[in-house]
């Protein structure tokens, strides 16, 4: 590690941002509406993005800061098992090519702005409406808080902010004024402030793996000489679990931990609100289909990316923080100049998914909390308000949550995010395919979901520390460690189907379904309804 400020990488990094702030405030008159006093302009973009631009959108959305710093740090720490992110963006896609059009068109059809909107239109049930949207914030906080800690790792290889003896407030002023620029221009500009900067990100990001997978080898004497090196790395014993550090291939012992959770985050994955934000941001089903086909181009990105975690290795990089071990690998091998463009592209990174998810989650609390259950006649206007004002909050929180708790924790915390999210899976997806399934067994198991995924990872210890300390667990009644998420949503479904089929023959009221077969097929050169969603009655249950 260098001494002091890298001031180079620091001037390029300073460009960068201050090139892509300027951007975020000229966003507000990128695509200008007549009418921009709505959620429909403020949180979806207008509804107007076409094929290139919602593919840029999803893709600083869904490959974030800490993706790009996460994945490789995963392989740095413990090898191939860190993989499994890898084959789960591959599994995405198939799965919502066959759901997300529909949504994309039932909600045009209707107006709907959420996930909690189409469920609560849906199943006609405030109730479990209020339970995914409440999901979905609280799994979207942690997420936020990363991007921010991203932002942090690439500050303190640059020597930015002191060392952790310098006074609280001289250490995170960096981040502080990094969270209030983007707290600013993601207030006035809404969705077009990010999808504008996707463009600047996303090349960067294509630009510094293409030089890093061909550069930092070459000076590393060749893939050989990197696998080798990583291979003796991971025979070593760990002294705190006294089992290899790691290895090159999943162990046979590792592999359904491997396989549950690639599977269960490929189903989690676009249950997120700023997954679904983006989503709905289009202006066609049309576009929807081809974003499916052609966003596993980031999937190729990914792999290798991931390597990098390798190269690092036999780099010799030594952090005590698994998450700096990449921007320390790109300030030990690149030019100091190059590692600025490295750390602008991580930065950036952390900047476009950050302000969906604030946007996504005020998304969630104007529509399905302010709306429904504090000021039911709020004017479009009133909406969009709020929502910026809780985009700002949920950005305040993240950041307490970066600023006062172990990063450790954060992180951990985010795969419980994970096996939060998982659970709105059979409302919102179930429900798009089919009215089966009734709205108070689709809430009890949600629950059932929600506490023992929440109890299992609690429980879950590490070397460093006693609760939340990882993912997996004992699946009951295999006997095989697996994704606590994908046991949970099991159970969740399970108790789903069971009490559908008991509230069926006791004929409990099924709610108001507002939608029609084919609003589920319906394109943009169809008349959209627009409908408002009527305040819930003690018939429509909640």
């Amino acid at each position: 590690m260098k001494d002091g400020v890298n001031g180079v990488a620091l001037g390029v990094f300073i460009f960068f941002f201050l090139a892509v702030t300027v951007m975020g405030f000229l966003a507000a008159r990128w695509r200008r509406a007549e009418n921009e006093h709505s959620l429909d302009e403020w949180g979806l973009g207008g509804r107007s993005f076409g094929t290139w631009v919602t593919w840029f959108l999803l893709g600083g959305d869904l490959y974030t800061a800490y993706t790009f710093v996460a994945v490789p740090a995963a392989i740095y720490a413990a090898g191939a098992s860190g993989f499994f992110a890898v084959p789960y963006t591959i599994l995405v896609y198939p799965l919502i090519f066959t759901f997300l059009p529909r949504l994309w068109s039932v909600s045009h059809k209707h107006g709907y702005v959420t996930t909690s909107d189409f469920v609560r239109g849906r199943f006609g049930s405030k109730g479990l409406s209020l339970a995914v949207a409440l999901t979905g914030i609280l799994a979207t906080m942690p997420y936020i808080a990363l991007q921010l800690v991203g932002i942090q790792a690439v500050l303190d290889v640059m020597g930015v902010g002191g060392g952790e003896n310098t006074n609280w407030f001289v250490k995170d002023l960096p981040l502080l004024i990094a969270f209030g620029v983007l707290a600013a221009y993601t207030y006035s500009s809404g969705l077009r402030a990010p999808a504008l900067i996707a463009f600047v990100k996303d090349a960067l990001i294509y630009i510094v793996i293409a030089v890093a997978i061909i550069y930092i080898p070459i000076k590393l004497g060749g893939f050989d000489d990197v696998f080798a090196k990583a291979g003796d790395a991971f025979s070593q014993v760990n002294p705190a679990t006294g089992k290899p550090r790691g290895a090159l291939v999943p162990p046979e012992a590792g592999q359904w931990t491997y396989a549950t959770l690639a599977l269960g985050s490929a189903l989690a994955l676009f249950m997120y609100p700023h997954s679904i934000t983006a989503t709905l941001s289009s202006r066609s089903r049309e576009v929807i289909r081809r974003n499916t086909t052609i966003l596993p181009l980031y999937s190729l990105m990914l792999g290798l990316l991931a390597l990098l975690g390798f190269m690092a290795i036999a780099a010799g990089v030594k952090v005590t923080n698994g998450q700096l071990a990449i921007p320390q690998l790109f300030e030990d091998m690149f030019p100091d100049w190059f590692a600025g463009v490295a750390f602008a592209a991580i930065g950036i990174g952390a900047l476009v998914p950050a302000a969906i998810m604030s946007i996504a989650a005020a998304n969630l609390f104007t529509r399905n909390i302010y709306k429904d259950f504090i000021k039911p006649d709020a004017t479009p206007r009133q909406e969009a308000q709020v929502s910026k004002i809780v985009s700002l909050l949920v950005k305040v929180g993240a950041l307490v949550f970066v600023l006062t708790m172990d990063k450790t924790v954060a992180i951990n915390f985010q795969l419980l995010g994970g096996i939060w999210i998982l659970q709105t899976f059979p409302a919102l997806v179930g429900g798009l395919f089919t009215r089966w399934f009734h709205r108070w067994a689709l809430l009890a198991g949600w629950a059932v979901g929600m506490v023992y995924g929440t109890v299992a990872a609690y429980g879950v210890a590490s070397p460093t520390q006693k609760h939340f300390g990882g993912s997996a667990k004992e699946i009951p009644g295999i006997g095989e460690i697996g994704y606590i998420g994908l046991t949970a949503f099991v159970l969740n479904v399970v108790v789903t189907v069971v009490l559908t089929f008991v509230l069926k023959a006791v004929k409990a009221p099924e709610g108001l379904d507002q939608t029609r077969p084919e609003d589920y097929t319906a394109d943009a050169g169809d008349p959209g309804v627009q409908v408002e969603l009527p305040p819930a009655t003690a018939g429509t249950g909640h």
